[in-house]
């Protein structure tokens, strides 16, 4: 608009100039120059105000192109603030979920070590499975919002995976056995060739947890199955294929084009006929393909799906190793444990007298500290979240201590606020560890066996 305008100016002065010089020449009468002039001058006038007109639209458009962005930015502060308060929430119903599992399955612990008839046992065993599996389930729901809020960073350790999965397998065996399904799950491999590989135990069985979670979900009647393919070896690689079949409801074959083409989102009309959607899709696609493979899935509708994805893990150099037995504890030994909950308190006491351990409980971070300053202590098993004083800075309080400058008594972190931040912040408060309620038992005696001799 700028250009028109100037060249709409350079006309006119040129205009001017020719009209000026053909009345100096006598060639046009002063008549003519003024009406020539005149014409100009309305032309002029009639350019300038279509040229302000428009400067004018153009500040109003800008104004409110302002006024967007600062809405844009005041609904992107609210979407941050929303997300900020869904991760909080999410952790708090982790934890509030955790602690009285704990309870359920300490005291399930407890009732197993009684004198109980094969149907009591049996019972003790479903209310235990059940239990886990709702521990799965919670930990499914986190660990997918995680993944799907952060970026994601893989722990490579060397695995056995028979050995990782087959009890996360039996979980869903009770699951699909309270549905009338049939369910089971095969491990493929050369006997010749029984090595470890490297891979990130925790994310694979994140993905299988909500592939077979979907599985028994969307599947009314017949058999969910699992196979695990290890027979495939490239020189010190190995190619492990994970497939999860199903008789269930299955896909039509455009919703199947939906999914490869990165729309992993349970059809409307199915969601409708089931207790909620199914979980994690999209998010065991990008694990998968941070792992480095492809989730892939074959289905027909009314017939079931297949879902499955290849691994390619290193090999270990060595072989399986064989579990060195356990350490044998002390006599006794004493434990310092900071815990609120009363019957928390019960559950750990349980699981640590069996160990050989000598319990002396605190109910907060200050009698913690007022405790280990007065009595000896072997080990002290540190609850992260209490009130008057919390673990991080109990920890922090007793590792400036005298006595623990002398005897580096090993501090245990406890909490079943489990994600990576409250491990970080446990480290950095002091903690040796960290043990996630509800405490397994393996766990704690590993912890016991590095810490307690």
């Amino acid at each position: 608009m700028k250009k028109k305008l100037s060249f709409s100016i350079l006309i006119s002065i040129v205009a001017i100039l020719i009209i000026g010089y053909f009345f100096v020449d006598g060639k046009i009468y002063v008549e003519a120059a003024a009406i020539s002039l005149f014409i100009l001058a309305v032309v002029q006038v009639f350019l300038l105000q279509f040229f302000l007109k428009n400067l004018l639209k153009n500040d109003v458009v800008k104004e409110n192109l302002m006024t967007r962005i600062k809405e844009l930015k005041i609904d992107l502060e609210k979407a941050e603030d929303l997300a900020e308060h869904k991760s909080i929430y999410l952790a708090n119903m982790s934890y509030e979920v955790r602690t009285p599992l704990n309870t359920v399955l300490g005291m399930l612990s407890m009732l197993k070590q009684t004198n109980l008839d094969e149907d009591q046992v049996a019972q003790v065993e479903i209310a235990e499975f059940s239990s886990m599996h709702l521990l799965q389930l919670v930990k499914m729901v986190t660990d997918n919002a995680e993944v799907d809020t952060s970026d994601v960073k893989l722990n490579f350790i060397a695995i056995d995976l028979r050995q990782d999965l087959v009890h996360l397998f039996k979980v869903f065996e009770y699951q699909a056995w309270e549905k009338g399904l049939e369910f089971d799950f095969k491990f493929l491999f050369e006997e010749k060739d029984k090595s470890l590989v490297y891979g990130d135990s925790s994310r694979i069985q994140q993905v299988l947890i909500n592939l077979i979670n979907n599985a028994i979900k969307f599947t009314n009647s017949g058999k969910v199955s699992i196979i695990i393919d290890q027979t495939v070896g490239i020189d010190t690689e190995k190619i492990v294929t994970f497939y999860v079949k199903d008789t269930g409801v299955g896909m039509r074959s455009d919703e199947v084009k939906r999914f490869f083409d990165g729309d992993s989102n349970i059809p409307a009309a199915i969601i409708k006929d089931y207790r909620g959607a199914g979980l994690g899709l999209s998010i065991s696609r990008k694990l998968v393909k941070l792992m480095g493979g492809t989730l892939k899935l074959e289905s027909k509708e009314n017939e079931g799906s297949t879902f499955y994805f290849s691994l390619q893990l290193k090999k270990t150099l060595n072989v399986n190793v064989v579990e060195e037995p356990s350490k044998t504890l002390n006599a006794k030994f004493n434990v310092l444990v900071a815990e609120d909950n009363r019957m928390n308190q019960k559950v750990i006491k349980f699981l640590l007298e069996k160990q050989g351990a000598d319990c002396t409980f605190a109910k907060n971070g200050l009698e913690a500290v007022e405790l280990y300053k007065i009595l000896d202590f072997d080990m002290i098993f540190m609850d992260i979240y209490m009130p008057d004083m919390d673990g991080y800075e109990a920890t922090e309080a007793i590792i400036k201590t005298k006595k623990y400058a002398q005897h580096k008594t090993p501090i245990i972190a406890v909490s079943a606020s489990a994600f990576e931040e409250d491990i970080e912040s446990a480290k950095r408060a002091g903690a040796n560890d960290f043990l996630a309620k509800p405490i397994e038992l393996p766990k704690l005696k590993k912890l016991l066996n590095k810490y307690a001799l």
